[in-house]
C-alpha cells in the first residue's frame, strides 16, 4: 500500500509518521484490496486541548473510504479514524460476501 502524509500548520516528527504507519499496516490485516492511503495531520489553528486534527483517505477498488477525528494528540486522532476505516473496511467485506 502506497501512503502519503501530510502535515498541516506543523513539521511531523519521524517518530509520529512511524506511528501513523505502523497503524495503516495493521489494515492490510483486514483487507487485501486497499491501493493507497493518504493522511492529513492537522494543527487547528485555535488553542483549544482538542486542536489535533488525523484525516485519512483509503482508495480500494471502485470505493474511497475517509475518516476525521479530533483529539488533543495525534496519536490519540489517529487511532480513532484507523478504528473507523476497520469497522468501514469490514462492512464492505461483508457486502462483498
Amino acid at each position: 500500500m502506497e501512503i502519503q502524509m501530510h502535515s498541516i500548520h506543523f513539521k511531523a516528527d519521524q517518530k509520529l509518521l512511524d506511528f501513523v504507519q505502523e497503524k495503516l499496516d495493521k489494515l492490510e490485516h483486514f483487507s487485501q484490496r486497499i491501493i493507497n492511503a493518504e493522511v492529513f495531520l492537522r494543527l487547528d489553528k485555535d488553542k483549544e486541548k482538542e486542536n489535533k486534527i488525523a484525516e485519512i483517505k483509503l482508495n480500494v477498488p471502485g470505493k474511497e473510504l475517509f475518516a476525521k477525528r479530533q483529539t488533543k494528540s495525534f496519536e490519540e486522532s489517529t487511532d480513532e479514524a484507523i478504528e473507523a476505516l476497520r469497522k468501514q473496511l469490514l462492512k464492505e467485506k461483508e457486502k462483498m460476501v
